[in-house]
């Protein structure tokens, strides 16, 4: 019924400055945390016995810092993700400082595949300015315990960060890479409006963030990480052999998955959504044209942990067409370096007809994509100028996305 799930954590020690995340800093040893994860776990039994979870291949629990929950109750909850929808890739995130030696075991022993770290930087000033918990040393650490466990590890690294040169982030690249992991995610950071950052700068012009930075931090990137035997494989994100996550290629590839918990969405084809409907009677009726509904929950964690069934969480809806869902898999699918699937482009091509191929003649001469073996795929302008290839692909969809309330 739905090939991911995602269970999201909205608890963090504190919260980073640049973060606008669903997520609130909380207590170590908070009771509410213990509740809430007893209430996402109620959650995922009940949309087993819906069928939601029936051919389930990936989950992924995010945050906000999961291992916050520590070791007994992050641990019963990955069982219960086991249990419940047998997926044979399982990913958890997690934060240097939360990272306990119990914790790595838990998560190994209760049935985690990968582990994702939010390392950030190897450098102690950069992680001062990004309001970082742990320090280079601590993320070094605790990362090599995490490969040591035999935990498929993955590291997000950020750039074009306050202070960072060109020389620092060189060095935060090759230590990562050094520390044997399989999988590295590089992101420019995004100054979000209202964030202790954003307040911080906003007098400043910020050039250390400016578009030719991020380019050129994201390029230095890519030079170092396939230098070290890693391989692009979609825009932000770098893997050896047999590494990918193929969880992160479900969302660039139309793949419907389930969202739980404060801030979760989901993305659920329609006969998905029928099936949530039948325990959720607050959801409104489709749309007769509707192929594709995206759902965010908006139910607040303290009363998620209160009442946890299904039927008492509230959502924000988006109603797509199908027109509107091909032309979203089109802006997704430009991340891969494997480009757009050939069938989705012939379903584009019935759909969209004259226009679909005057986009694409438009983004082949401005060198945005590429004919790649066959397959119209991103270049390297492509991805440095993502927000042009993805609106001009999105832009193919027609008439305005229908939104409810349930």
């Amino acid at each position: 019924m739905v090939g991911a799930l995602y269970l999201h954590i909205p608890f963090c020690a504190r919260k980073c400055a640049y973060c606008d995340f669903a997520s609130w800093a909380t207590p170590a040893g908070d009771a509410l945390m213990g509740a809430y994860a007893r209430a996402i776990e109620a959650q995922l039994d009940e949309a087993a016995s819906l069928g939601l979870l029936e051919g389930c291949g990936t989950a992924y629990v995010g945050g906000g810092t999961p291992t916050l929950l520590g070791e007994r109750d992050l641990g019963r909850l990955v069982e219960k993700i086991v249990e419940a929808a047998s997926p044979s890739e399982l990913t958890c995130e997690a934060n240097p400082d939360s990272l306990g030696d119990e914790v790595l075991l838990a998560l190994r022993e209760a049935g985690a595949t990968r582990l994702s770290v939010g390392v950030q930087s190897l450098d102690d000033g950069e992680l001062c300015e990004l309001g970082r918990l742990h320090d280079a040393a601590c993320a070094r650490e605790r990362v090599a315990a995490a490969v040591a466990t035999g935990l498929d590890v993955s590291v997000d690294l950020m750039c074009a960060t306050p202070t960072q040169t060109l020389e620092s982030w060189a060095r935060t690249l090759e230590g990562a890479a050094a520390l044997g992991v399989g999988h590295v995610s590089v992101y420019p950071l995004q100054i979000e409006e209202g964030t202790p950052l954003d307040r911080r700068y906003e007098s400043d012009p910020c050039a250390w963030n400016d578009p030719e930075v991020q380019a050129q931090r994201m390029t230095q990137a890519q030079a170092a990480l396939e230098a070290c035997g890693y391989r692009r494989y979609e825009v932000a994100s770098y893997a050896r052999a047999g590494k990918t996550c193929r969880h992160n290629k479900a969302y660039w590839t139309g793949v419907p998955y389930l969202g739980l918990g404060t801030g979760a969405s989901s993305m659920l084809d329609l006969k998905g959504y029928l099936r949530l409907c039948t325990a959720c009677p607050q959801l409104p009726q489709a749309p007769d044209d509707a192929r594709r509904v995206r759902l965010t929950v908006e139910t607040p964690r303290g009363e998620l942990a209160a009442k946890p069934s299904l039927s008492s969480l509230s959502f924000s809806l988006e109603f797509l067409t199908e027109p509107q869902a091909v032309a979203e898999d089109l802006m997704l699918g430009a991340r891969l370096v494997e480009g757009l699937r050939p069938e989705l482009v012939s379903r584009a091509r019935e759909l969209f007809g004259a226009r679909f191929d005057d986009t694409i003649d438009a983004l082949l001469a401005r060198d945005l994509l590429a004919d790649k073996n066959g397959r119209l795929a991103p270049t390297e302008q492509g991805w440095l100028l993502g927000n042009e290839l993805y609106g001009a692909l999105w832009d193919l969809a027609p008439g305005e996305v229908v939104v409810a309330k349930g």
